[in-house]
């Protein structure tokens, strides 16, 4: 295994019946298909020759062809309506998941959303997420760069102009600590799902590996801790920022402690998070995961995108391959969805009509 992030022993286990109701406890709005289901993959697991592999379908929640934004939203939204907004202002790149389905639910709750988005790689050019998003009605507002971080400031001005014409609009602000803590809730639930499912296979997982930067690895991590399951938990970033994830995700677990009135105490040495496989930069494609989209579309039929999924299927890979993960054990990947995006990156594919072979197991 690549490391620890086994609970404290100062952390006793709750059990599904307390967190459920704890988690009940906090506003939600129900959108989600869930529970989501997880699904062996004999083919993948064959070609690989390692463990067995079952992946959670977390592109499979529902809403604008689902992902692991939605389970965030179904608490982000009942915070908005909560406090009256009639309008949400959110934003990350052009191709963003996060966005698209926010979009897609502020259009079924009617109200409004207003996205500031960065140019990123793909540029403003209406495919994939980005034509969702105007589909679904969202304004969008597109800003020079590829840095995300800028987007606080152009989230701030974008509601005061929204505030100056009558509207109320409510800030999904992806580097605030309270509004992460409570998206984060919705990979709690997930934990909950998983362990249920898990429990009912006869089976204890080794490993649980995802791509995720900071929200979903943290809701999921206290989930498992919380519950006691005796499993790793190893993250693929797919971005590189400033700043320590290992921090972050523990300080959004921190606030989770506080949310549910459960104290997991997740500390950043618990926490596995590997850069190894984001590649040049955030949203382009690598070599490997190319490979790993190949591979799991020709094996199990599985769509993975290539700015997320991708990444994390090709760290696992790369870890069977190298023997951290070996037979005999079972292994659960946390497909986040994203998968629209793949349509924005056909070119970078490298494929043509002749090429139609089919994997091997």
């Amino acid at each position: 295994m690549v490391t620890s992030n086994a609970s404290r022993a100062a952390a006793a286990p709750t059990d599904r019946s307390t967190l459920q109701t704890a988690l009940d406890r906090v506003p939600r709005l129900r959108f989600g298909h869930l529970p989501t289901a997880l699904e062996f993959c004999p083919r993948l697991t064959a070609a690989l020759g390692g463990p067995d592999i079952f992946v959670k379908r977390d592109d499979c929640t529902g809403i604008a062809f689902g992902g692991n934004k939605v389970r965030q939203h179904e608490f982000l939204f009942a915070a908005a309506k909560a406090a009256g907004a009639d309008t949400v202002v959110l934003g990350a790149a052009t191709q963003s998941n996060w966005c698209r389905q926010a979009s897609a639910i502020a259009a079924r709750l009617g109200m409004a959303a207003s996205l500031v988005l960065v140019h990123g790689v793909k540029g403003p050019v209406l495919q994939g997420n980005l034509l969702l998003d105007r589909v679904l009605g969202a304004e969008v507002t597109i800003v020079p760069g590829t840095d995300l971080e800028v987007l606080p400031q152009h989230l701030a001005a974008k509601a005061a102009e929204l505030k100056a014409k009558g509207r109320k609009p409510f800030v999904f602000g992806w580097a605030d600590l309270r509004t992460q803590s409570t998206a984060a809730l919705g990979y709690v639930n997930a934990a909950l799902e998983l362990d249920a499912q898990l429990t009912a296979l006869g089976k204890q997982a080794d490993a649980i590996y995802l791509a995720g930067f900071d929200v979903t690895p943290a809701g999921l991590l206290w989930g498992i801790r919380a519950l006691g399951m005796p499993t790793q938990m190893v993250t693929l970033n797919p971005l590189q920022v400033s700043g320590d994830r290992h921090l972050q995700i523990a300080a959004i677990a921190g606030g989770i402690d506080e949310r549910l009135g459960i104290r997991v105490g997740i500390e950043p040495d618990q926490v596995i998070t590997i850069d190894d496989y984001i590649g040049p930069a955030y949203g382009i494609m690598t070599d490997a995961g190319r490979e790993a989209i190949l591979l799991a579309g020709r094996t199990e039929g599985l769509i993975l995108d290539p700015v997320y999924t991708s990444k994390a299927m090709a760290g696992l890979i790369d870890h069977i391959r190298k023997g951290t993960l070996k037979k005999g054990q079972t292994v659960v990947f946390i497909h986040t969805g994203g998968t629209p995006a793949l349509f924005a990156y056909a070119d970078d594919m490298k494929l043509d009509l002749a090429d139609g072979g089919i994997a091997k197991a």
